[in-house]
């Protein structure tokens, strides 16, 4: 399914977990929080209850390069 990273809404700083807010963009390893818009619905469970479908990769659909993977929190 297509997803499109709708907004950055932090990055944390691994070093003293710190919230950088609105960075606009995540690098490489970097560690964050963001809003995906989906193409259509999908069903999902939190990630501390199921992991399995509290989890996602992204995919980029041109390289077929991981972009980034994830938990879902609420």
């Amino acid at each position: 399914m297509r997803a499109v990273v709708q907004e950055v809404l932090y990055r944390i700083d691994v070093n003293s977990l710190h919230r950088d807010p609105g960075p606009g963009v995540l690098g490489l390893s970097d560690v964050g929080r963001v809003r995906l818009r989906l193409g259509s619905p999908i069903m999902v469970d939190p990630y501390r209850r199921n992991r399995t479908t509290g989890s996602f990769i992204l995919i980029d659909e041109v390289t077929n390069a991981t972009a980034g993977a994830g938990m879902v929190l609420g």
